[in-house]
């Protein structure tokens, strides 16, 4: 009972009203949420943070949770209760999640089971937390819905983030010629280091006349696109014949001239990991959990966060300089 009572109340990061970061409250009175059927409870030690959850918090996005809410989706940590029918994790097992129930900015989160997969020893949870959406994402971009093959070529737009990270290794791996653009010096040398052949600096005006030269007349197979409201136009100028521009991140809109897709008969693919069926996240899962074992998937933990500083996360993935790995929060 004593032991049930120490945790009954916990740390948890809730947005009452949608806004900028300074609407994310850290509050130390939250009750820890209890598994239901098919639920496990994770004491969380680290949690990932994703541009896509300032754009919920903002209210700005397609799909915004009730309020209140807890953000955060990818935890690694360790179980910490099981609901019934759980037979695929116990009490001290590691993990990571590609979701939460509760939300992942908090102490302790509830997710559903066939959204939480063991951690390997050989990652530490910091890495643990890289893993879910920026892994899932890349690997559902290149593979799922960008069908690469091996001896094509990607261009990684933004290629220092956690996706950008994820889409260069796993490029990599598949057999493809990977650039990448990063907008610092030392977020290239990070691009260089995890998969990919050449890097560009996207703040060099000329930057896509050096891609050019690199690709050849032949242009590049595909793009992995993180802010096609400024990319995509130029995307259009840099594809191969049937070449195709997955969308995977945008702010904004922006023009395009129509006339540049029927030239090389290239293809504007949207991402969305929400949109993945069971069979695609099962899919994803396994070549992530391969790739771990296999070595070359090693996730680059960039900045970190203690929970208390979570707005100031908010607002550094989107205006900081430029990324180095992916941003965490710990606890």
């Amino acid at each position: 009972v004593a032991m049930a009572a120490t945790r009954s109340v916990m740390r948890a990061v809730r947005v009452f009203e949608f806004g900028g970061p300074e609407v994310l409250k850290l509050q130390s009175d939250v009750l820890v949420p209890v598994p239901k059927e098919n639920q496990v409870l994770i004491k969380v030690h680290a949690c990932g943070v994703n541009p896509v959850e300032t754009y919920i918090r903002s209210g700005t996005y397609a799909r915004t949770p009730a309020l209140p809410y807890t953000p955060g989706s990818d935890v690694a940590g360790v179980i910490e209760d099981v609901g019934e029918h759980v037979t695929a994790f116990k009490k001290g097992d590691r993990v990571f999640t590609l979701e939460t129930v509760s939300g992942g900015y908090a102490e302790y989160a509830v997710a559903t089971a066939n959204r939480v997969f063991p951690l390997p020893d050989k990652l530490d949870f910091r890495q643990g937390a890289a893993l879910g959406v920026p892994y899932f994402t890349a690997y559902r971009a290149l593979l799922q819905k960008g069908c690469a093959k091996a001896g094509e070529s990607v261009l990684v737009h933004g290629a220092s983030g956690g996706v950008g990270l994820a889409a260069c290794q796993i490029a990599r791996a598949c057999g493809l010629k990977v650039l990448g653009t990063a907008g610092t010096d030392e977020g290239m040398n990070v691009i260089l280091r995890n998969g990919a052949h050449q890097a560009f600096n996207h703040r060099d005006p000329n930057y896509t006349e050096r891609i050019k030269e690199c690709t050849g007349s032949g242009g590049v197979d595909i793009i992995i696109e993180m802010l096609s409201n400024v990319n995509l136009d130029a995307d259009l100028q840099l594809l191969s014949c049937a070449g195709r521009v997955m969308v995977v991140g945008c702010r904004g809109r922006i023009e395009i001239n129509p006339r540049d897709t029927m030239s090389k008969e290239s293809s504007i693919i949207g991402v969305s990991l929400f949109l993945a069926t069971e069979e695609e996240k099962h899919e994803c899962a396994t070549a992530v959990l391969d790739g771990i074992e296999a070595g070359w998937l090693k996730p680059v933990v960039g900045l970190e966060y203690p929970l208390e500083k979570v707005a100031k996360a908010h607002e550094d993935i989107i205006c900081s300089s430029g990324a180095r790995g992916k941003m965490v929060l710990l606890l």
